[in-house]
Parts: structure tokens; C-alpha cells; sequence
């Protein structure tokens, strides 16, 4: 996880220098990167043809950029913006985690050195012409979660963009031309007019005399991003079974396909983490899960079980919030005040599922942290939480990051028997998250799946899933990332790999979720009903028959004013 920032401004005279940061934007991209801070400026004089500069006194634009740094891949610290030794030609400034590229493995080096390597490499070997199509040519080959900005020397041009399912946060602001600039940022700096990227493919421009002129690429080649194509990842299956489908059941070959998938997944996420600084006394614990105790997190943090060497501790993150309203209104039913976070309803269920996660992975150190926040600090820390998710703005978008932004602080209490509640006074040591994000646009866990189902039958539950697997890459993974991040933790999404993903959108519908039989034939719920298979295969009875609770209403951040405050209502 790194932050980035780029400023693009017409070149000011010698006399008056680039503006420096400003301090509450220096501040957040230094906490986002606490590794390494590094800055490096272009002068860029626009050309006529491939090698020959423009006139003199033709406008000449200075390119700063600035990049923190999260060190969690390689030996060593990767020290950004990524640049030849000269100091010299192209730049990179990366924020994300390179899986794969070209469907190979990146393996235990640093993959922001290697992603610049290939573009470098890339550019200097295209003619002119071919040059976007080189440096696309990457960016399309790589797997995984990321944010860039690219300054190709040779053209002129910079690269800009998020990945195809936006799991990385980009903002951009302004426009070139008539004498104004533009930033781009991880996070939004002050004033207005900050707009997130769109995850749609790469975005190139060159820093001419004229105008801005933007060009963009798809993540798709042509004539695959039509019809049914998702997210640049692969055509979605509109298979509809003819007469009934087939039950979904624990044999089933999609339960073991999708386990196999998900340790894959995980292998890549878990292992190979450096040491963090604050570490626990023996370093044996590098990763945590956003754990409600639900059925996505509960899966991941089993099968972490399975990846992690035996001595390595795994921390459980459960939030509970004082809700003032929902407070008084337990104190009215009990005649007195009971302990509010424990009556969470993601804390009762997240006490239930880690006793189930001990009695099936014996010998694992699972640590359960309840983190436990007042509503004094709730109210706190808004300024910070409301600035970190612009420019999204609604009750909603806040009361989701709440818990997000809490969960990643790392400050909860340590537990590691079921059932004794909070103990001791607990500081995680990891700086990877896990979260359990996408599996209900894949599987078909959101109410809106049964009831397109009881509308009108598969074609209408295969439009719905298509629907929300469609928009992955729009929906709010900036907010969430700006919002973690922010405590230099870095969120990885076992659910949304690449290659999870294509083969999920590849399984015809009834293989995934199976509204057409009951639960008296496989004993779990229809919904996600291939993931609930899965926990039931690996001893997890319980978990396997969670319903699905939002975030906001399972951690209590919803509606702590008042009850009749709208989730698009906008923040005041």
C-alpha cells in the first residue's frame, strides 16, 4: 500500500518554486506510506515530432510526484516514485500488489520494481506510434490491486488508472489548459472539485502546447467488452438449466472447485509478509480479518488455518459502536444499562463463530480483538472519517466507513477463550487485512437475488448476479480503501482475485446459489448457498448458517441520531 500524488502545473519561473504539499495532504499520504517518502519533479517541453522540441518559448510543464510507501512486498523498502539511477527519464508511482503478470507469478521480489521494468522496457522497445499500445499491453497482463501514475520520458505522456475492479483509490482534479493544472492523489487534498478515477482501463496523455487531451483503454481487447463481459475478466455464464436444475449439494464439484480457488487466493495474500515493526514477541502474527463472524470473513479466516504455518497467530477484528439511540432504547427494555457492546449483534455473532473457529482449528492462536468505540470518539473523529471518503457524502458512505476505519486503527481488547469478553488492552501487530468483500455479488448473497428469483425465475436471477458482478469496479472499494488505509494498513480481497472471479462469473448460476431447493435438501440457506456448503464441509455448522447483516446495522454505526436519518441522505 503506498499514496500517490501528481501535479502537473505549467512551469513556473525559476523564481517561484512548486508549491510544497499542503500539510494535511502531506499528512495523509504519510500515514497511508510510513515506510518512505520520496519526491521527484520533470520538466517536460512538448515536441513537434518524436525527437525534435518545440520552439522556445512554446509552454513547458513541470511534473511532480510524490509517493509514501507501505512496505509489505520483496526484502527491501522499494523507494518511490521508481526511477533509473540517473534520476533520469521515466517515473512510476505504484499503489497496489502486482499477483501476477502475464499469468506467472511476480514471486518474493518487489513487484513495483518489476511492473516498472515491463513499462519502461515496454516503451523503449514500441515505435511512436506503439508505444500506448506497449505500455497498455502490461498494465492489461497484470493481476491483482492497484493505483499508478506512469511518466513515460521518451513521448512525453503520462498513464494514469485504478484496476478493473477498483480496489485501489485514484482521484483526480482539474484540467490542462488555460493556464490551470492538475493533481492526481490517493486521497483528496483541499478544496473542491475532486473526482474518483473510473476503473475502466488506462488513461493517456501527453503534455502538449494545447489543451488536455485524454485518451483511454480499455481493459478489454476490442470487441470483447460487449454483452456479457465483465470487468475485463471474463463473459459472464447466462446458462439457464433446462427443466430443473440439479441440487446444489455438498458434493457437489462447485464447493471443492471454489475452496481450491479461495486457498489459491490466499496463498498469494498470506504468505511471504514481512515482519512488521510492531510486532508481537515472536513476529508470528502478520495478518488480521475484518471479522463480523459471518459466513465470507469466518470461510477466510478457516482457511487461513490451512495456508499459515502452525505457529502463526491470526487476529480477529470485531467492531461494536455506542449508538446512543440504540442505548437508551435497550436501557428502557432492562431498567438498566447492560454492557452495549457485547449485545452487538456482529459481536454476538462474532464470539459464536470464533469458539467454532477453536474448536475446529485446535492448536491455531486465533485472537479474538473487540474493538469497542464510544460514541464520544465516534463523534471525534468524524471531521477525519467524512474528509478520508470524499467525495462520496452520504449517511450511508459514512456509516459503513466508521466501522472500516475503526476496524484498521488497530486498538481493541485481546481474547483469546470464547466467551470471557473483553480482557486485556490490545494493539495489533499486522498491517494486512483481510475482508470478505465480493462474495455476495458472486454467489448471490443480497436479498435482491431470491426476489429476482421469485419474479422470474433463473433468467431473473442471472440478470441480477450479472448486474452486481457488472459493477464491482464502481462501486464504493475507493471509499473503503481511503478509509483504511489511512492507519497504514493494507485490505486484500481474497474474494476478488482475478482468477476467482473468472471462474465464478464462468459457473452457471444454479452451481452458486440455489433458490430453486430448500434447505431440507442440503440443510443451509439458498443464498451463497455454494460458500455455506463449503463451511459445512470444513466443520463449521454454525457459520454455515449466518444470514447476511450489513456492516453498518451489525457494528451499530447506522442511525445513531435518529431512526428516521435516509442512507442517501447527504452528510451535513
Amino acid at each position: 500500500m503506498c499514496g500517490i500524488h501528481a501535479l502537473i502545473t505549467p512551469t513556473p519561473p525559476a523564481s517561484q518554486p512548486l508549491p510544497s504539499l499542503p500539510p494535511n495532504l502531506d499528512h495523509r499520504l504519510r500515514a497511508r506510506g510510513p515506510d518512505h517518502f520520496g519526491q521527484v519533479s520533470r520538466l517536460v517541453i512538448p515536441r513537434t515530432g518524436s525527437e525534435i522540441p518545440s520552439s522556445s518559448n512554446a509552454q513547458s510543464w513541470t511534473l511532480r510526484l510524490t509517493s509514501t510507501v507501505l512496505a509489505l512486498r520483496g526484502d527491501h523498502v522499494a523507494r518511490q516514485p521508481l526511477q533509473y539511477e540517473d534520476g533520469k527519464g521515466s517515473v512510476l508511482c505504484w499503489n497496489g500488489e502486482a499477483w501476477r503478470v502475464r499469468g506467472r507469478g511476480v514471486g518474493e521480489g518487489n513487484d513495483g520494481e518489476v511492473v516498472f521494468g515491463l513499462l519502461s522496457a515496454a516503451a523503449a522497445a514500441a515505435a511512436d506510434a506503439d508505444a500506448d499500445a506497449a505500455v497498455v499491453e502490461v498494465l492489461r497482463a497484470v493481476e491483482g490491486p492497484f493505483a499508478f501514475v506512469f511518466y513515460e520520458a521518451g513521448q512525453g505522456r503520462v498513464y494514469f488508472g485504478r484496476d478493473r475492479l477498483g480496489r485501489r483509490s485514484l482521484l483526480r482534479r482539474g484540467k490542462l489548459g488555460e493556464g490551470g493544472g492538475m493533481e492526481l492523489c490517493s486521497v483528496s487534498g483541499e478544496g473542491e472539485g475532486w473526482k474518483e478515477v473510473e476503473a475502466d482501463g488506462v488513461y493517456a496523455m501527453t503534455l502538449g502546447a494545447g489543451g488536455e487531451v485524454v485518451e483511454r483503454y480499455e481493459w478489454v481487447v476490442g470487441g470483447e467488452g460487449e454483452g456479457n463481459y465483465v470487468s475485463g475478466i471474463g463473459r459472464f455464464n447466462k446458462a439457464l438449466p433446462s427443466g430443473g436444475a440439479p441440487p446444489l449439494t455438498a458434493d457437489s464439484p462447485s464447493v471443492n472447485m471454489l475452496r481450491e480457488q479461495l486457498l489459491e487466493s490466499l496463498r498469494l495474500r498470506v504468505l511471504h509478509i514481512p515482519l512488521p515493526p510492531a510486532s508481537d514477541a515472536d513476529g508470528k502474527t502478520r495478518v488480521a480479518v475484518l471479522f463480523s463472524g459471518g459466513l465470507d470473513c469466518a470461510v477466510l479466516a478457516r482457511l487461513c488455518h490451512e495456508v499459515l504455518d502452525p505457529g502463526h497467530g491470526i487476529d480477529l477484528l470485531n467492531v461494536a459502536f455506542e449508538n446512543p439511540r440504540v442505548v437508551a432504547q435497550l436501557q428502557k427494555e432492562n431498567g438498566n444499562l447492560p454492557d452495549f457492546y457485547e449485545a452487538c449483534p456482529d459481536r454476538v455473532t462474532g464470539r459464536r463463530s470464533f469458539a467454532e473457529l477453536q474448536t475446529v482449528c485446535p492448536g491455531r492462536a486465533f485472537r479474538f480483538v473487540a474493538v469497542n468505540i464510544p460514541y464520544t470518539e465516534t463523534q471525534a473523529h468524524r471531521p477525519q472519517v467524512v474528509s478520508l471518503i470524499h467525495p462520496h457524502n452520504t449517511e450511508m458512505d459514512l456509516s459503513i466507513a466508521f466501522a472500516l476505519y475503526f476496524a484498521a486503527r488497530g486498538q481493541g481488547f485481546s481474547t483469546q477463550a470464547s466467551g470471557d469478553g473483553p480482557s486485556v488492552p490490545y494493539t495489533y501487530p499486522a498491517r494486512v487485512l483481510l475482508s470478505g468483500l465480493g462474495a455476495d455479488e458472486l454467489f448471490g448473497g443480497y436479498s435482491r437475488h431470491p426476489s429476482a428469483f421469485q419474479q422470474r425465475g433463473y433468467p431473473g436471477l442471472v440478470d441480477e448476479l450479472l448486474l452486481d458482478v457488472g459493477r464491482l469496479g464502481k462501486r464504493n472499494l475507493g471509499r473503503d480503501d481511503r478509509a483504511m488505509s489511512h492507519w497504514g494498513k493494507e485490505v486484500r480481497f481474497p474474494f476478488l482475485d482475478e482468477r476467482l472471479v473468472k471462474w465464478a462469473i464462468d459457473t452457471p448460476a444454479w452451481e452458486k446459489c440455489d433458490f430453486e431447493n430448500g434447505e431440507e435438501i442440503s440443510g443451509v440457506e439458498p443464498g451463497k448457498r455454494v460458500l455455506r456448503l463449503l463451511a459445512l464441509n470444513m466443520g463449521m455448522e454454525k457459520v454455515a448458517r449466518e444470514k447476511k447483516r450489513a456492516i453498518q446495522f451489525g457494528s451499530r454505526t447506522a442511525k445513531m441520531e435518529s431512526g428516521r436519518v435516509k442512507g442517501t441522505t447527504l452528510i451535513s
